[in-house]
């Protein structure tokens, strides 16, 4: 369902975030993500112009991951910023190779670029390279498995996003058609 029709307003900022996902030839995967700020406004900022439509903030990520989903490698790229001080927050990323895109990550975020070690819209671009890991790993391992003619694993344990939205709640409607055998998963871990 749509959102409801909204009440006579102006444009006043556009913030774009996008993820894509990329199995390398070596095996890895990439994750990349892009922020952009706009202002639908020309404005003078401490004296330089920027023109309606112009970043604010224009800034690129590249985690490279393997499969269990650890960083062997990231770059952060601060193509446009309100500062000339904000690309020194791009060599601290490389402090999270060898951490992990999942439990723990917002915490190792915080540890390596929290505060003012880093940049506030690079911790928000990076934290969603782990949903976007995700999307990217599972779906395309599936893809190589169908076009190998191989038939779906029968899983003994549920993936780890069951039980993890209202959707995949473990007594709902979506586990009963799709995967009945984890009908009730949690109770059965608790006893």
């Amino acid at each position: 369902m749509p959102l409801p029709p909204p009440a006579p307003r102006a444009p006043a900022h556009d913030r774009h975030i996008s993820y894509r996902g990329f199995h390398r030839e070596d095996g890895l995967w990439d994750i990349e993500g892009h922020l952009r700020d706009t202002k639908p406004y020309g404005k003078t900022v401490r004296g330089r112009e920027r023109a309606a439509g112009a970043p604010v903030h224009d800034m690129e990520v590249r985690v490279t991951i393997d499969d269990n989903m650890t960083i062997v490698d990231i770059h952060a790229a601060m193509l446009t910023t309100p500062f000339e001080e904000c690309p020194r927050a791009e060599p601290p990323v490389r402090q999270l190779i060898g951490a992990t895109l999942g439990r723990g990550w917002r915490r190792a975020l915080d540890e390596a670029i929290g505060s003012t070690r880093g940049c506030t819209h690079l911790r928000e671009l990076l934290f969603g390279t782990a949903t976007a890991a995700f999307q990217t790993l599972g779906a395309y391992r599936d893809h190589l498995r169908q076009q190998r003619g191989e038939p779906e694993p029968v899983r003994t344990t549920p993936p780890f996003f069951m039980g993890g939205c209202m959707s995949w709640d473990f007594d709902g409607p979506v586990i009963a058609r799709i995967a009945p055998q984890f009908i009730g998963w949690h109770r059965r871990q608790e006893n």
